[in-house]
């Protein structure tokens, strides 16, 4: 395929630039809502839960099906596919007649999702071949999610304050119509030369696992030992065979060897753990903000900001940090700053005092701003071209799947306690623990940061590369045997 010309590839990042913003804009959108969806329903803290979680559960566990589905059969043909189900999807969301076919919509969005992000990030690598020319690319990429977490707030906030909460889906429907027709017109088609051939046994594993695990943590508060403990047993037996399956295949889903890299380890725990943060956070501040202070969806938005802007702000510092001293210093940084921010709700109750209201949140900002350039350098440091890609869908499922289980953790505890208890007035107490999970997630991305950054863990990085590297001729070769 001849490379585009600059006229050309400047549209193609934009196109798909416009498909990251629509994704992640609605989850950040989607969180200033809760407390709409909750009075209009009748809402329990389980279903506003199931209301993210759907979406964040069905994107983590289909993005590598997405991705390799993509370079088998044609990127531009899975990516605007995607978009059309994902305005779809936003169509039907803006219809929902409850909280349970909203939760059904939810994942038809997230089908759509599924097929854009990881096929878009493809379509940018394929476009920009010049390599200082790919760095600014994916630069602008991933400046747009700092965007989508500055705007989000502000613009949910507007519009469930002045036309109510299904107009937040309404704004995905020009912008997907747009993508669509522009990626018609400019996004060149291009597939890869040797797809990965797929694995329906461990695809459908991934979706057993992440689901009942998801479903147990949620359910916990509200159903007893016997209703939840078998979905439990489910997630545990789904893990084992998983690993079983996948370590026997010459072409894994996800190939186990990879864990053998400190960095690549590192950077899925980071990434679990620094996104199970955001996913707790967002989800207690926003019902925090309305449902206990009882603030407008807009002036909630607004006391998102100074988180927002400090994470817009650190992450393109974070990149050049990361580009000059390595990944600990950035790592670091941001395991220090979520930890701050968790402990100071946590021991001194930082949601009581708008003082410290405000630190926690530029904390918390701070330190989500500089974590995302890290994990995916130290996913794909060292790694095998071939397995680059690879390496970097499990980094971006490990993010969804990291924001699913906050919200289902810190809101499963957050229910129980509340319990049957007045909402406003038990929720500074009842959250407290959620708190606490928060900043041990923030110390993890710490000491994790710190042990799997040093001179041991490029040592195994390089080492799994190795046996990595040999290993890709005897596929080749099998493959076309």
């Amino acid at each position: 395929m001849p490379e585009p010309s600059h006229g050309r590839r400047t549209p193609v990042l934009a196109i798909c630039c416009m498909s990251l913003l629509i994704v992640s804009l609605d989850n950040t959108v989607l969180n200033v809502a809760l407390p709409a969806l909750r009075r209009e329903f009748h809402a329990s803290t389980s279903g506003l839960q199931w209301t993210v979680d759907a979406y964040t559960l069905v994107l983590a566990s289909l993005l590598m099906l997405a991705g390799s589905t993509a370079d088998r059969i044609g990127r531009r043909r899975v990516f605007m596919a995607g978009l059309v189900v994902f305005t779809l999807g936003s169509v039907l969301c803006s219809l929902a007649p409850d909280l349970s076919w909203l939760v059904v919509f939810r994942t038809v969005q997230a089908v759509g999702g599924s097929m854009l992000n990881p096929v878009a990030m493809s379509i940018i690598t394929n476009t920009f071949t010049d390599p200082r020319e790919r760095a600014r690319a994916i630069g602008v990429w991933g400046a747009v999610v700092g965007i989508s977490m500055a705007a989000g707030p502000l613009v949910g906030g507007l519009l469930v304050e002045s036309v109510g909460w299904r107009s937040i889906f309404w704004v995905n429907l020009p912008v997907g119509l747009a993508a669509l027709l522009l990626t018609w017109r400019f996004v060149p088609e291009s597939r890869a030369p040797k797809a990965r051939r797929p694995d329906p046994v461990g695809q459908l594993l991934v979706i057993v696992l992440f689901g009942s695990l998801t479903y147990a943590i949620i359910e916990a508060p509200h159903a007893s030992l016997p209703a939840t403990a078998p979905f439990a047993a489910v997630a545990l037996l789904a893990l084992l065979a998983l690993l079983r399956h996948e370590s026997r295949r010459l072409e894994p889903l996800i190939d186990p060897r990879l864990f053998r890299s400190a960095p690549f380890s590192g950077a899925t725990v980071t990434a679990v753990s620094a996104f199970a943060a955001l996913g707790g956070f967002l989800f207690l501040s926003t019902l925090h903000l309305q449902d206990v202070r009882g603030l407008s969806a807009l002036d909630a938005g607004l006391w998102m900001l100074p988180m927002a802007v400090p994470t817009f702000l650190c992450a393109p510092l974070s990149g050049r940090l990361v580009g000059t001293r390595g990944p600990r210093p950035p790592l670091l940084i941001a395991g220090g700053a979520m930890t701050a921010g968790g402990l100071l709700f946590a021991l001194f109750e930082a949601e009581t005092s708008d003082a410290t209201l405000f630190l926690g949140h530029v904390l918390f900002g701070v330190g989500f701003g500089f974590v995302n350039a890290p994990i995916t350098h130290t996913a794909v440091s060292g790694m095998p071209a071939a397995q680059a890609g690879v390496a970097s869908a499990v980094a971006s499922t490990s993010r969804q799947l990291g924001q699913a289980l906050g919200v289902a953790v810190v809101g499963a505890v957050l229910a129980a306690g509340v319990g049957s208890s007045s909402y406003p007035e038990a929720f500074v107490t009842a959250a407290r623990p959620g708190w606490w999970i928060l900043a041990a997630c923030g110390l993890a991305v710490l000491v994790v940061g710190a042990l799997t950054s040093g001179r041991w863990a490029r040592g195994t990085a390089e080492r799994t590369a190795q046996r990595l590297e040999p290993a890709e001729p005897r596929r080749s070769a099998g493959a076309n045997a």
